[in-house]
């Protein structure tokens, strides 16, 4: 999968996520909607900071922060849905995406990493 498809994966995402904050802050829900909105966010952020990287070393960084966030991203929506904030299918298709680009994420980190070396 190229890097725009996961530039392209991590902006839907993202924008899903902003939904998904505003959904929770009219619920007056606000911890865990400041959590998942930044890091949500974030992802896509590194992910395009990463096309302008200084070099091998800040890309890889790049985009394993980007996988960081993802995870934790990950964390928050489940923490969402065993509080009831979201149902089963909105976790489940947030979750399934934000699994998607983990996957890439780390499929991208290990040929950046080889790609380091040669």
């Amino acid at each position: 999968m190229s890097e725009s498809k996961l530039r392209n994966l991590s902006i839907d995402f993202s924008v899903q996520i902003i939904n998904l904050v505003k959904d929770l802050k009219s619920k007056h829900e606000s911890v865990i909607s400041n959590q998942i909105g930044r890091s949500g966010t974030s992802i896509g952020a590194n992910i395009y900071e990463a096309n302008y990287a200084q070099g091998k070393k800040d890309f890889i960084s790049k985009l394993e922060i980007a996988l960081k966030e993802a995870s934790e991203t990950g964390y928050w929506l489940e923490l969402l849905f065993k509080t009831n904030y979201i149902d089963e299918t909105t976790f489940k298709t947030l979750s399934n995406q934000c699994a998607t680009i983990r996957t890439l994420l780390i499929a991208s980190c290990k040929t950046a990493k080889s790609n380091q070396n040669k």
